[in-house]
């Protein structure tokens, strides 16, 4: 069975070639100077790392290596760290401690693997031995309530659902109440697939979390964003408005097996600085992992970690 890391390049590798081909068609045989950054920065930036983050990494490799001669592999191993030590402050698993239960609220736009993630979550938990409740929050689609029917089911976890078309704050607060009947040590609650400019939908996702808040003037304890890769740049708008919804603490990046736009994690985290608890690159169940900082970095400028190179 492949390794995380390999899984995780190969997750990457769309993203990963089209930077290192840039990267190497740039310092074939060439001096460190104002042309090469420049056409340095431009990757970068097509490699949806974003424009002030380019700008920074490139400034990073000029103070350190400016007039000299470098190759493709020093200019990829050195971006690999000045990204790590960017992306190591944000990269930090979901903790659940401090209340029991401890309840997670979930939210995205439509389509980014939202309810998947929370199946993930629930198993991972349950694993780990935790008591786990999921609440079947997307009352709009029949198919999501069904796909955590099956989730739970699996990871042998509670499940608290109402028909197709309820109310999903009622359905959260009645499922708030039986978790701390039945003791319960997390309760996640998924919520409806919403497009980020409908004010409407947002004024019911900020319903969820006030409702919540009736029974646990704490609660929701943790709000996790689940993002699609493949957005790229247009992620940046959503963490923006979830933020000023419910208070995102926490994201969770998906799809990145299928895109190109692997980079936007970097500038999300110089841009907002919100933790990353997992990324996901693919449907498995063991494809959506803790976000490691260096590993993440490596794959994504195709450099090996020493400990893939010494095995």
């Amino acid at each position: 069975m492949a390794s995380w890391w390999e899984r995780l390049r190969g997750g990457l590798k769309r993203s990963s070639q089209s930077l290192t081909d840039n990267v190497t068609a740039i310092f074939t045989k060439r001096r460190l100077d104002d042309e090469t950054l420049e056409e340095l920065e431009e990757a970068l930036i097509q490699a949806d790392l974003g424009v002030v983050t380019a700008g920074k990494l490139c400034q990073r490799l000029a103070k350190d290596r400016f007039g000299k001669d470098v190759s493709d592999i020093e200019v990829k191993e050195a971006l690999a760290g000045y990204i790590t030590e960017t992306l190591a402050p944000i990269a930090k698993p979901l903790r659940v401690e401090g209340a029991r239960p401890f309840v997670v609220l979930v939210a995205g736009v439509n389509g980014t693997g939202k309810t998947t993630t929370i199946g993930k979550l629930a198993a991972e938990l349950a694993r780990d031995g935790r008591r786990v409740g999921v609440v079947a929050g997307d009352t709009f689609r029949a198919a999501a309530i069904e796909q955590l029917e099956v989730w739970s089911e699996r990871a042998g976890v509670a499940l608290f659902k109402a028909e197709p078309g309820a109310d999903a704050a009622g359905l959260a607060f009645d499922a708030l109440v039986r978790a701390k009947t039945d003791g319960l040590d997390v309760l996640l609650v998924d919520t409806a697939g919403r497009l980020h400019n409908k004010a409407t939908l947002m004024d019911e996702l900020k319903k969820i979390a006030r409702v919540l808040k009736k029974q646990d003037d704490a609660a929701p304890h943790a709000s996790i964003l689940v993002l699609d890769a493949t957005t790229g740049q247009n992620a940046h708008r959503q963490v923006e408005l979830f933020r000023d919804a419910v208070d995102v603490t926490g994201l969770v990046v998906t799809k990145l097996d299928g895109s190109a736009r692997g980079g936007v994690v970097v500038a999300l985290a110089e841009s907002f600085g919100l933790p990353v608890h997992a990324v996901g690159v693919g449907e498995g169940i063991d494809d959506l992992r803790p976000f490691e900082a260096d590993a993440f970095a490596r794959a994504l400028l195709d450099v090996e970690p020493a400990s893939a190179r010494s095995s």
